[in-house]
């Protein structure tokens, strides 16, 4: 699908989902109205996005659109990540090590080169960029230290450390015990940002994440 229809596809799915809403007494309409114009998009959630052949011409036609575009990657496809310029760019690191990634991931070829690459091209983006570390128990929530030099190579503005949540299909292969506590998550956030000299800048113990940022801060994000 083109760009431009794919983006149209989008705001009218979400005015479908809100159609209903308008007729209730606690629907707040000016919420309603926002709802109905986004102002923001995020690419993510099914499957890997750098694998749309357009991707580069949806994130400027949402631009175009005055919207703000994030966009959520796995750090697979370097050479595409090169070649953008969204609002902000999330890339997951779920290992501190080759090994370990080999474990956690599963793939069918070993795509850890790529991920690397994809970390020296972070830096050098315009875009704000965001590390997102998901931490399991017994599993890859150890050696902040090598997580700290893999996110030495990408310089990111931001890095979220979140915990484990024991939902959907995850549940077929890790249990209860997978899920570290918010405590834990601070703790080796704390470890980590000083091992990269990076702030608590926010913590969210419901949803057991924390937030460093970098000491150099670019702009906040602004509706174009």
């Amino acid at each position: 699908m083109e760009p431009q229809d794919l983006l149209d596809a989008i705001l009218n799915e979400q005015r479908k989902i809100l159609s209903g809403y308008g007729g209730s007494e606690k629907t707040d309409p000016i919420r309603l109205t926002e709802a109905r114009q986004p102002s923001h998009v995020a690419i993510s959630l099914m499957g890997e996005p750098t694998l749309y052949p357009y991707l580069k011409e949806l994130i400027e036609e949402i631009r175009n659109r005055k919207m703000t575009s994030f966009l959520v990657t796995n750090g697979t496809n370097p050479h595409v990540l090169r070649d953008l310029n969204p609002t902000q760019l999330y890339l997951s690191l779920n290992a501190p090590t080759e090994d370990i990634y080999m474990r956690i991931s599963n793939p069918q070829e070993n795509l850890w080169s790529k991920i690397l690459e994809s970390l020296n091209a972070l830096k050098d983006l315009k875009s704000r960029t965001v590390i997102r570390m998901t931490l399991i128990r017994n599993l890859n929530m150890s050696d902040p230290i090598k997580y700290a030099s893999l996110l030495k190579i990408a310089e990111p503005d931001f890095v979220e450390v979140k915990a484990y949540m024991h939902l959907g299909k995850s549940r077929e292969r890790l249990s209860r015990e997978n899920m570290p506590s918010h405590q834990e998550v601070l703790i080796f956030s704390s470890e980590l940002g000083q091992a990269i000299g990076y702030e608590l800048s926010n913590q969210v113990p419901l949803s057991r994440v924390a937030l460093l940022s970098a000491s150099r801060r670019r702009n906040p994000i602004k509706i174009a």
